[in-house]
This record gives C-alpha cells, sequence and structure tokens, in this order.
C-alpha cells in the first residue's frame, strides 16, 4: 500500500558486500553536484549535500560498517564512471573494497562489461579489470611508504613501533604476534583507537601533515597456505574494516617492496579479520608503487529509500541527536 504522505522523491541504491564489508552506491536521485573533477565535487558534497552522507550510512538506515559511494558522471570520455566515497566520519578519496563493490555494481546495472575501464575518484583515476566470473582487480593509485620504523608512545601499551604508508589513505602499520580472532574486535578497536589517538597527540603525520587516521595490525594468517598476514584495520569512525582493506594492502604492498620483501609481479595474499583475502601485486614507479588488488563483490539489494517530512531521523542519527536538514 502506497503511503501518499511521502514525497515523490526518493533515492535508489545498491548494496554489494567484498569479502564482507559493505558498500552502498547511489545509483538515481542524488543532487546534481555540478561539473569538475571528484576532488571539486567532493567539497561540494561536503558543502551543500551532507545530509545525503548522514542519510545512507548512519543509523537507521545505514551502520558503522556501511560506506557509501555516489556515482557521478565522469568528465573524461574514456572514465566510465566517476565516484565519490564517504562513512560515517566523513568522507573518503579512495576506498579499495568500495572500488570493487562499484564495480559489481556497474555491471549489474548493466554499465559496464568483463574487460577493462576507468573510474575516476578524488585522489586520481584508477583502472579497473572486471572478470567473466565477477572478480575484479583494481589498479589503485601511486602507493608509498613515508616513514619507517617510526616509535609511538601509547597508553597501556608503551613504545609501539611500525610504519607509515599511503595507498589512497593514510596508514599507521604495526606487527603483532598474537592471533587475531574476530571474537576479540573490542580488544582491538581500543589498542589501534589509542595508537591512532597517540599518532594524533604525538604529531605524527603523513606527508604534508596529513592525518593518519587507518591503524593496521598485522599478524599471522589462520592459514598460511592461503595467506601471508591477517590484519585488523580501523577506519575513521573507530569501526573495523572487515574487508582486508584495499587502500590498506595497496600501502602494505608499498612497504614490503621498499624492504625488499616482495618482488615487482609476485602475489601478496591478505587475509581480513573475518577470514577474507584480496590478493595483491604491484609494479614499481618513481616515488614508490602502482599497486592491483583482486577481490569479489556480491550485489546483495536494489533498494528504494524513502524520507518521510515528519520523521526526525530521515537523516540519521548524529552523535548531537537529530538531524534535520530541511
Amino acid at each position: 500500500m502506497t503511503d501518499n504522505t511521502y514525497p515523490s522523491g526518493t533515492l535508489r541504491v545498491i548494496d554489494s558486500h567484498t569479502a564482507g564489508e559493505p558498500t552502498r552506491v547511489v545509483a538515481e536521485g542524488a543532487p546534481n553536484l555540478g561539473s569538475g573533477d571528484m576532488r571539486s565535487r567532493l567539497q561540494r558534497m561536503r558543502a551543500e549535500a551532507d545530509w545525503l552522507r548522514t542519510s545512507l550510512v548512519l543509523e537507521p538506515r545505514g551502520s558503522e560498517a556501511m560506506v557509501g559511494a555516489l556515482l557521478q558522471p565522469p568528465v573524461s570520455p574514456a572514465a566510465v564512471a566517476g565516484v565519490l566515497f564517504f562513512n560515517n566520519a566523513g568522507y573518503l578519496g579512495m576506498c579499495g573494497h568500495g572500488a570493487i563493490g562499484v564495480v559489481a555494481t556497474l555491471a549489474y546495472l548493466d554499465r559496464i562489461r568483463p574487460g577493462r575501464h576507468c573510474i575516476e575518484t578524488p585522489v586520481g583515476d584508477i583502472s579497473i579489470e572486471l572478470s567473466a566470473n565477477g572478480e575484479a582487480s583494481i589498479e589503485n593509485v601511486r602507493s608509498y611508504r613515508w616513514a619507517h620504523d617510526v616509535e609511538v608512545s601509547v597508553e597501556g601499551l608503551g613504545k609501539v613501533r611500525g610504519e607509515v604508508a599511503y595507498g589512497g589513505n593514510w596508514f599507521f602499520f604495526t606487527k603483532t604476534e598474537r592471533r587475531l580472532r574476530l571474537d576479540d574486535h573490542a580488544e582491538l578497536t581500543s589498542i589501534t583507537s589509542r595508537i591512532r589517538r597517540a599518532l594524533r597527540e604525538q604529531g605524527i603525520t603523513g606527508e604534508g601533515g596529513a592525518e593518519i587516521d587507518h591503524v593496521e595490525l598485522i599478524g599471522p594468517p589462520s592459514d598460511p597456505v592461503k595467506a601471508n598476514a591477517k590484519n585488523f584495520v580501523l577506519c575513521p569512525g573507530e569501526q573495523y574494516d572487515r574487508s582486508p582493506c584495499g587502500t590498506g594492502t595497496s600501502a602494505k604492498l608499498a612497504c614490503l617492496a621498499a624492504d625488499g620483501a616482495l618482488a615487482e609481479g609476485d602475489t601478496w595474499r591478505q587475509e581480513s579479520i573475518v577470514g577474507g583475502v584480496f590478493r595483491g601485486q604491484y609494479r614499481s614507479v618513481d616515488g614508490g608503487v602502482i599497486p592491483t588488488i583482486t577481490g569479489t563483490a556480491y550485489v546483495n539489494g536494489d533498494t528504494r529509500l524513502l524520507f518521510h517530512p515528519e520523521d526526525p531521523f530521515r537523516h540519521g542519527i548524529l552523535p548531537a541527536g537529530p538531524n534535520d536538514h530541511a
């Protein structure tokens, strides 16, 4: 039965998950963000249409793990789409699992076929290869290690050593010998949150003072035949990545290349905290590497979102309370 109190304007979203991590792609009904490259459109969305982000990824419609992706007309005729990524804490320059989710969504919408394609993001163009079996390989932006053997003093942990690297987002990596288990996610979230807070307080940043907003623990794999390592990734907004993290795996490849621990063209298999695996390879370029991350996303929803004008949480539940953008 149709409720005529709802306005006619609705959003169509396509939901998918990549190795367990959800992506929600806006396919129809979004506000017009004008022309310009994806960086300028992201800035426009942040300033003028942040209600779209909060509506899609915050409760009651979304969840802390949800990453949103807004499809955009590309600037270049050679690209199949532009995309803006966002989550519960704000905006992302790039998202590896999200890009794989976008590929699956474009295929579901019959906008691409198996083959090689280009997608524009706020941090640069990425090349994608869609296989006939549904696997997607994402050739990411240039990734590089910024700092090696960094020491940070962390509450309750003492001195923690690690490295800072970029893979589309900024990461701090630290190794652990403990077995990383999903049942321990609350403790692992506490540990990585304290590391991130210490990085901020002690002025440890990425290039140009960029905030390191992702912290990744690297531990032994569940099965060394299936993976090289297992990770726990803290993302902005205090949630953990259910996937192995595409930008994190890209940054890890840059660190491995810098150490001479992985040869160009060889495969690194990164396991996530929930057991999914991404395959990663790289080619060397000046100042870093160009990583290729391979994984599979599955479309699991094609939904029309409604916005009742009297619903105080129609644009999401913000920490400060109801968010009324009307």
